[in-house]
């Protein structure tokens, strides 16, 4: 065995409290193991204290074993293991490189760690690039990571995670944030270099058809405990744990059921968007109808326009705009800046990182009633009250009004965001990748949330997304998006059992592919 974990414990310093295990884990060469379960299951502690990277508050015990050799857990041994015998992939390649150094340079200072020679530095870093399948890796080298797109990032995340050739990588939710085509060139690398390399892979995550592709044995975690592990076809096909076949039933999302539409809410006609010092449309001349009570979903990969076309439709942007935004007969780009005010009450959005989007400083009532105060609605006792009703309306217990978002999980500062988002009685909720980063069960409970309060409200929704699934649970319609125009528009089950346009057939195949054609 390359690698096996026995007895696992992560404990607090301060009282001795277990966080995490006992935890058993074994990843032999050429072998793919996955780590599985909701958010605040134990993954990410499992991940650090596998690599020696715990917080100082926070301890690890059991035994490790590399190569049949035991060591001490957070001893100097184990710390050599990183980076050299064990790989790490980032979950967020965006935050995980450096902002303001070239691809080049971050590469180079790895290499320069392990002593390589300044001659053959550069030399490696385009062998590195080139064997995560990077085309043109020498005008890649010198880029920054904002440079790049998302699947490009992720590629040098794992070509670093492999500068030093380690023998088992440690991957961290690796697709989590990618479109579906994106995410599965990325999965395709990883389990290629896996056979061809004889890597043992631990992939960390919360993508269940990911996993049942990729893993041979599979262990689910809950609230820091093992409930189920064994082969994976064994895991998924007869499930043993409540939990486990909870998560694989969050998996499968019902499709929504459509309601009745109202008058037309929001009508873009011609918009179209181009960005300073450009010489082509980010967005070509598009139209968009949105009726009352009716969930739209905008669907495509990174970099489609749909976030650009929202931010236009919502007169977001300040120039390079071009077509007429109509809201509730109102022409958005002939009003005034105080009636323009005025409406964006009737707007609300939530964004895409739950806890990036809320003031860190702020608890959770005062993150709800900050729009009440920017639009004098009320005073401070009545504007406690609305925000009060409307975290425990999404779910959240009163009890933790005060809390602060680093006190939540990531599903719960969703819930947060939305009910931000309702603050004002919005009659459009723009919902900007609102489930990407959440586990299958967080998932499924934001989304029917979701319909609930659309059809509770009568709220039309703008639904931006790269996930079909998600699309089919919540939206009427469904309007594909790739490079900068909508190339497909229709009923969801229309789009989805019967697309017309090859694109939309490419995307379903990597990321539904039960529902492709």
């Amino acid at each position: 065995m390359l690698l096996a974990v026995r007895d696992l414990q992560v404990s607090r310093r301060a009282d001795g409290g277990v966080l995490l295990g006992p935890l058993d884990l074994d990843v032999a060469a050429g072998e793919c193991v996955a780590v599985v379960g909701e958010s605040g299951a134990g993954k990410s502690l499992a991940t650090l204290a596998l690599l020696g990277l715990l917080p100082p508050a926070l301890q690890a015990r059991g035994r490790l074993q590399f190569a049949g050799r035991e060591l001490a857990l957070g001893g100097r041994e184990h710390d050599a293991l990183r980076g050299r015998a064990l790989g790490w992939v980032p979950q967020d390649a965006l935050a995980a490189l450096h902002p303001l150094r070239r691809i080049g340079a971050q590469l180079d200072e790895v290499l320069h760690a392990a002593g390589s020679a300044r001659a053959q530095r550069r030399t490696r870093a385009l062998e590195r690039l080139d064997r995560v399948g990077l085309a043109d890796a020498d005008a890649l080298l010198d880029r920054r990571p904002h440079e790049l797109s998302g699947g490009q990032r992720q590629r040098v995340c794992i070509a670093l995670a492999l500068a030093l050739s380690p023998r088992v990588l440690i991957a961290d939710e690796p697709t989590s944030a990618l479109d579906p085509r994106v995410g599965a060139g990325i999965a395709r690398l990883l389990d290629d270099l896996r056979v061809r390399e004889r890597l043992g892979l631990l992939l960390v995550s919360h993508d269940l058809p990911l996993v049942r592709t990729m893993a041979q044995r599979v262990c689910v975690l809950r609230r820091g405990c093992v409930v189920e592990a064994g082969a994976t076809d064994t895991v998924f096909a007869r499930p043993q744990a409540a939990y486990t076949q909870d998560l694989l039933a969050a998996a499968h999302l019902p499709a929504a059921v459509a309601g009745e539409a109202g008058a037309v809410l929001l009508d873009a006609q011609a918009l179209a968007v181009r960005y300073p010092r450009s010489a082509h449309d980010a967005l070509a001349p598009t139209d968009l109808v949105i009726h009352r009570g009716e969930c739209v979903a905008l669907v495509g990969e990174s970099g489609s326009g749909k976030s650009t076309l929202a931010r236009a439709a919502l007169r977001l942007l300040r120039g390079g705009v071009r077509g007429r935004i109509v809201l509730d007969g109102n022409d958005l780009h002939s009003l005034a800046p105080r009636r323009l005010r005025e409406l964006r009450r009737r707007i609300g959005v939530v964004f895409q990182d739950p806890l990036a989007s809320l003031d860190p400083r702020m608890n959770a009532a005062q993150i709800v009633a900050e729009p009440l105060r920017i639009h004098a609605i009320g005073d401070a006792a009545t504007q406690r009250a609305r925000a009060r009703d409307l975290l425990i309306s999404v779910g959240i217990d009163e009890q933790a009004i005060d809390r602060y978002p680093h006190q939540f999980s990531g599903g719960q500062c969703q819930r947060i965001a939305i009910a931000r988002a309702l603050a004002t009685d919005p009659e459009l909720l723009v919902c900007d990748e609102a489930v990407s980063a959440l586990d299958a069960r967080t998932r499924a409970a934001i989304l029917q949330l979701l319909a609930r309060l659309k059809r509770e409200r009568g709220l039309a929704v703008l639904f931006i997304t790269h996930d079909f699934a998600a699309a089919r649970a919540l939206a009427e319609r469904i309007a594909v998006m790739h490079e900068g125009r909508i190339v497909e528009s229709g009923p969801a089950a229309t789009v989805l059992t019967s697309p017309r346009h090859e694109y939309t057939r490419e995307l379903l195949a990597a990321g539904m592919p039960a529902l492709a054609p």
